[in-house]
Parts: C-alpha cells; structure tokens; sequence
C-alpha cells in the first residue's frame, strides 16, 4: 500500500513526533509533504527512511499550493491520502480529489474545547473545516474526548473514527543511573525534589502557574523540558518569584546531533523529575502525562483526555487537580512531604501506559487503511 501523509508543519510538536512515530510501526510505503517549516522533525522522519518532500506554502491564503499538491498526488499513484492538522486537511482532501485518489483519512490532532491548535475557534474555521470534511473518508479523532467535540462541531458519527495517540511504552522505563547522570549534567542535587513540565512554552500551557507553584515549596526544582515563544517571560516570572536559580530550562530534544555529543533525550529527562505536572487546561489527548506514567511518576494534571476517558484505577499514579496556584502549591507541598530522597523509587507502569502503546494504535489505522482502500471510492 502507498500513502501519502500531509501535514501542515514539521517543526517540534506533539502531532508532528506523532506522525514520525506512526510512520516508524506502520507497514506501508510512501512519503510525507509538509506544507511549510520542515523544521527538526522532518529530519528526523527522512533519518527514519521515508522522504519528505516541502511545498513551499506561504499562508492560509496561497492557493497556489494546491495545484502543486495535487499533482505530488496524481505523480505518486498513491492508493490512500492521510492529512494530519487543520490546514493540512483543508487543502489536502481537494488536493487528493484533484489528484485522483478518493480514499482520504484525516486525523484531528489538536480540537479542543475554545480552541483549534492553539488558535480560538470561529464560525468561519467550522465552516470551511466541515465544508472539506465531506470530501474525505472518515476523520480520525485521537481521543474520545475529540471525537465528542467532533460530533458536536457537526462531523457525522458515523464518520468519525477514535485512534488514540500512542508511545514506544518500553522506552521510558526508569533507569537509576539515567537520575543520576541527568541531574549531574543539568546541576541538579541528586537529593533535590524536582517538579517537571512538558511541552510547547506557550500561553495554553500555563507554565507560569507552576513555576509560582514551585517558588514556595523549600528546596523544590523546576524542569521545564520544550521550546517557544514564552521562554524570556517565563525565566522573567521565575525571577520574580526569587526562584530563578531553581527553574531549569531544557530545549525540545528529538534526536541527539549528529556532529557532536548527544545530551539527556525525554526519557532522561523523565528521570530526573519525582513528579510531573501538566498545567494546560485544554488538552485534545495530553501525551506528555501518558509518558510521565510510563517513567513510573506521580501525576498531577488540570485537564488530560487520555485518563480521562479510562477507567479510575487504569492510572491509580495520575490525579486531576484544580489550575490555581494555591492548588498547585497544596499538591506540591504535600508530594514534597512524602519524598525521600535516599529512595527514589518508580511506581509501576500502569495500565494506560500499556493501552497507549504506539503499536496498538499502528494497527488499528492499518485496520483503517485496509477497509478505506478496499472499499468503494465516494462520489
């Protein structure tokens, strides 16, 4: 089977690391087009082994990207088209039309509850997103949270399929010498209680909250692990609370370089932390706590589908709390409480780090694939 992946951007993000994961588990050949920013994932994808190919869009508004989108379609003489992000499902389902091939899944990332990756949500975003929705397969949700929204937006039940995000489980498992060794590059004590964050330093992520968390708790550490664009305010609000010295920045890590030495990667990171806290009060799946379970942390989370539509004792290590400061302080004061550092133990990987293994979410697209390709194309 040939497949072409669309997706609007490659620079660091959880759809974009998604994808190269799933390319990496999914038996089926083909090719990725990013519509711009072929940034540090689409290295990686091509070290990987599948090409990437970048269109060159300049805006929402270059239209003249869809007839160069069509015709990688109508070259490649691909059986199924997959667009992965809004503006890539916009353009990509009537480029695939124009390009001959009927058979077109799309998967929604990133639709949460006021917002659209990051972007407030409006009628004229609906509208034109439901207007090409009709033109595809079916919609992939990467949650049941999202296809619930997806269902209310107006998409048809019956067109909305719910494939869950996914992670190489077995690779975040605790190593002791990774703690160690982490801390020591980083400056962190190895006795230190250390609080760790994840994801993109933008506004929805709510960092600033939990590093006016952290400032009150003695002797506690903060680990922020990502890139953008709130990075200066953020180091500014942790001076403001007196906590500069005891937040640490780390940047996106994807792959170590090629031409020099290779620093802490995200399982690293993970072991170095005694908790994990995601902030964000508006998650579509919330990666980043199914990867702090799988290290074997404490969890506290404002807002995370991925537990949230499991059973209670699937992840008995997360808890969901309120996103005040005072709330955060509470939770925090209480872990730091019962940490010992001369025992810094792991919980066991519960039972939604398993359900969230990549490989099962591989082989329920595949499942999707085959039925799409094996069915009677659409008018």
């Amino acid at each position: 089977m040939r497949v072409l992946h669309v997706i609007t951007g490659l620079g660091i993000g959880g759809a974009e690391q998604q994808l190269r994961l799933l390319l990496r588990h999914l038996p089926v050949q083909g090719r990725v087009v990013t519509l711009t920013n072929p940034g540090p994932v689409a290295v990686g994808i091509e070290a990987d082994g599948t090409p990437v190919t970048h269109l060159g869009m300049t805006g929402n508004r270059d239209l003249g990207a869809l007839p160069r989108l069509a015709r990688l379609v109508r070259e490649g003489g691909y059986d199924l088209v997959h667009t992965h992000l809004y503006r890539a499902c916009v353009y990509g389902r009537l480029a695939a039309r124009l390009g001959g091939v009927r058979r077109v899944i799309a998967t929604e990332h990133s639709l949460g509850t006021s917002q659209i990756e990051g972007r407030p949500l409006s009628a004229g975003t609906r509208a034109l997103y439901l207007a090409s929705e009709r033109l595809g397969t079916s919609t992939v949700a990467v949650s049941a949270s999202v296809a619930r929204r997806l269902a209310d937006w107006g998409v048809a039940p019956e067109r909305i399929e719910v494939v869950p995000n996914g992670i190489e489980t077995g690779r975040f498992a605790f190593v002791p010498r990774a703690r160690r060794l982490t801390r020591g590059v980083l400056g962190i004590p190895e006795d230190a209680f250390v609080v760790g964050g994840v994801g993109r330093l933008a506004p929805g992520k709510r960092f600033d909250r939990l590093i006016r968390a952290v400032a009150p708790v003695p002797e506690a550490r903060l680990l922020l692990v990502g890139d953008g664009e709130r990075r200066e305010e953020l180091r500014a609000v942790a001076r403001a609370c007196g906590a500069e010295g005891r937040v640490h920045f780390f940047g996106a890590c994807e792959d170590p370089p090629a031409d020099g030495p290779a620093g802490p990667m995200l399982p690293e990171l993970l072991a170095a932390m005694d908790v994990f806290v995601s902030t964000s009060p508006d998650e579509t799946f919330g990666l980043a706590v199914v990867e702090a379970l799988a290290a074997g942390l404490p969890v506290l989370y404002v807002a995370c589908p991925a537990i949230e539509d499991l059973p209670a004792d699937a992840a008995p290590g997360a808890r969901r709390i309120g996103g005040s400061v005072p709330e955060l302080v509470g939770a925090l004061h209480r872990l730091r409480t019962a940490h010992d550092p001369g025992r810094p133990g792991r919980l066991p990987v519960p039972a939604a780090a398993r359900r969230y293994d990549i490989a099962h979410s591989a082989d329920r697209l595949m499942t999707l694939y085959e039925r799409a390709v094996g069915s009677r194309p659409g008018p």
